[in-house]
């Protein structure tokens, strides 16, 4: 399992309602977390503090989520930074933007705050295994 008293997380979403939500299941599940409201604030946040893992929403004003992990991917301190993308139902993403972009898993809105936590653990704990084994 992921260390999550060490583990930061970045939240982002134009919505503030979804960004307390998720910011509050994650703090209490002992991650650490830094929010945006754009994808602007997200690309400033995560250059400042490299998080460990960034949920995203898709649509967002002055960047979206997808222009988001494109210019993360582009930087190589946060290019391998694991993407959680919240998009709105029945919205999907080709599997060339998945691969290039560095989105490890969409979730649908409206969702169960304990999916988006699952989901957190799981990559962080991919990610912790990868490290371990390099």
């Amino acid at each position: 399992m992921a260390d999550t008293g060490k583990a930061t997380i970045l939240v982002c979403d134009d919505e503030p309602h979804i960004v307390h939500v998720v910011a509050a299941k994650l703090r209490n599940a002992g991650f650490e977390v830094e929010t945006a409201s754009d994808g602007q604030e997200a690309l400033q946040r995560a250059k400042a503090r490299r998080p460990d893992l960034i949920i995203s929403d898709f649509q967002m004003p002055n960047m979206s989520g997808l222009e988001l992990a494109a210019r993360l991917r582009a930087e190589p301190a946060l290019r391998d930074v694991p993407i959680v993308m919240l998009t709105a139902r029945g919205f999907a993403l080709e599997p060339a933007e998945l691969a290039s972009t560095g989105i490890r898993c969409v979730m649908a809105k409206p969702f169960s705050p304990r999916e988006v936590l699952a989901a957190a653990r799981k990559l962080l704990d991919a990610v912790s295994a990868t490290a371990m084994e390099n």
